[in-house]
């Protein structure tokens, strides 16, 4: 009597090896980066910065060559599950890294403040627990806004322009998921020229705007670093009083204009200055609803400011309507007047921009306005079954039908974006912040915002003055904002440490 045996079925264990590696490959770029803040430094003659930031560098490509030369993976292949876990894990590893300058150069006094203020700038939040930054030195400021900076293109690109590299097809998958899925096509024909072209994009705008802002009254040192925080919609300044302290019209413009475009999809920039399709301005129901909050909040703020008489002259009040509107729903943080001892409309009014946030694919952070279109046409379509119930809808956008599993996906988010925000929110009150101090700081975090309200994070001394355990807490909360919610929480299950 013979036996039937099922096959065996060979389990696939986790390449922690292959991720480590890939990690140690990526700090050696980070070491290369630091060494253009150490050519400021040396440029300004601070040469005890430089030599702290000469020690960072040595440190962190050591570790990074350490950990791509004695880390031999058995097998180089990196599944979907490999690549979630690097992608959470670089933010973690180039934080550590990355506050090293703020450590050395005595800029931040303790481990806590030090990674918040890294992890605050790699994942373009802004908030910061300095509360004289003109008091530091001129290569410490430059490294604060390129982290943004690095940041900003690593969101959009990290994906597309690294994992290919690698033989690594899931990261793309995910990127065009979870990113510009929601309502743009794939991005064709090959990943590796995209990306390339999307990096070319995202170094003109640099370059573009630091010369226009060396036009106004910056020199080219405060240029280029509110630049690099500009294009990465990321709000780390030179000065204390921010943008204020320059006080010119010509400059805020400017910034405008950098702030939106880099609040719209690169997907479709892409296609506009790569291929001329011009008519994807035409197409995408999401710029045009991107362009209707920015105006319909400028008008709000703007009506606000002239009734209760903030400023006495309109046209200043118009341009701080636009910026501050702007500014809140790119995610950008950049402020230029003190709303909080006026009342709180226009801060309360900012706030839900700040939980629209910018369209997905660009470097704005937020819930993202594509998700909220979705929702919108969803519940019209439910509400129109209650009446007719026998009727057959689907959410379109762009003039094509969403597929209903992607509905669903945009309605988890949101639900998960929000039970994250308020669990963030309710903790922070245990550790003494007032309940409407604490949401909101709580929805900064995660839109990658920065703005600070209340006693502990508003005005001069921003976050410094909240206890340790909520700047960790913040910090946590950055990276699952930036991260997009599921890269960091599909790693909390269960399922996704079970082998294969």
């Amino acid at each position: 009597m013979h036996l039937l045996v099922a096959p065996r079925k060979f389990s696939h264990t986790f390449n922690f090896a292959i991720v480590l590696r890939v990690v140690g490959w990526l700090l050696m770029i980070e070491a290369l980066f630091m060494v253009v803040p150490l050519v400021v430094a040396i440029i300004y003659e601070e040469m005890l910065v430089a030599a702290e930031f000469g020690v960072s560098v040595a440190l962190t490509f050591a570790t990074g060559l350490v950990m791509n030369h004695f880390i031999k993976p058995k097998s180089k292949t990196m599944r979907k599950r490999e690549g979630l876990l690097l992608t959470a894990t670089v933010w973690i590893f180039f934080s550590i890294f990355g506050m090293l300058p703020f450590m050395f150069s005595g800029t931040v006094t303790s481990v806590t403040d030090g990674f918040f203020e890294s992890m605050s700038g790699f994942t373009t939040t802004g908030a910061s627990v300095i509360t004289n930054v003109e008091a530091l030195p001129r290569g410490v400021l430059f490294w604060r806004s390129m982290m943004q900076w690095i940041g900003g293109m690593g969101i959009i690109l990290f994906t597309l322009a690294v994992i290919p590299m690698l033989n690594y097809k899931g990261g793309v998958s995910l990127f065009n998921s979870e990113v510009t899925g929601i309502t743009h096509e794939r991005m064709r024909p090959r990943v590796s020229q995209t990306a390339k072209s999307l990096w070319g994009i995202y170094l003109v705008f640099t370059v573009v705007l630091a010369v226009l802002l060396t036009v106004g009254p910056m020199d080219w040192y405060d240029a280029i670093c509110h630049t690099m925080s500009t294009v990465s919609t990321g709000g780390f300044s030179t000065k204390n009083n921010g943008l204020h302290f320059w006080h010119d019209y010509y400059t805020d413009i400017v910034i405008i204009v950098f702030m939106a475009v880099c609040g719209i999809n690169f997907t479709i920039i892409y296609n506009v200055v790569v291929r001329g399709k011009f008519s994807e301005f035409k197409r995408s129901d999401t710029l045009k609803w991107y362009f209707f909050v920015i105006i319909f909040g400028s008008v709000v703020v703007f009506a606000r400011i002239i009734y209760m008489g903030f400023v006495e002259e309109w046209d200043y009040a118009l341009v701080l309507s636009v910026f501050d509107t702007i500014s809140a729903i790119t995610s950008t943080g950049f402020a230029t007047y003190d709303y909080e001892h006026e009342g709180e409309f226009i801060f309360f009014f900012l706030m839900l921009l700040m939980f629209f946030g910018g369209m997905a694919g660009s470097t704005a952070g937020g819930a993202k306005i594509d998700r909220f279109v979705v929702l919108l046409k969803n519940i019209k379509n439910e509400l129109y079954k209650v009446v007719h119930s026998n009727a057959v809808t689907s959410v379109r956008l762009d003039g094509k039908s969403v597929p209903h599993v992607i509905v669903e996906k945009v309605l988890a988010f949101l639900s998960i974006y929000v039970a994250v925000m308020v669990f963030m929110a309710v903790i922070l009150t245990l550790f003494g912040l007032p309940a409407f101090d604490a949401f909101f700081n709580s929805l900064s975090a995660i839109s990658n915002i920065g703005f600070g309200y209340g006693e502990m994070t508003g005005g001069d001394d921003k976050f410094a003055m909240i206890p340790d355990v909520c700047k960790w807490l913040l910090a946590i909360e950055m990276m699952i904002g930036r991260l997009e919610v599921f890269t960091v929480l599909a790693l909390l299950t269960p399922s996704f440490w079970k082998k294969d």
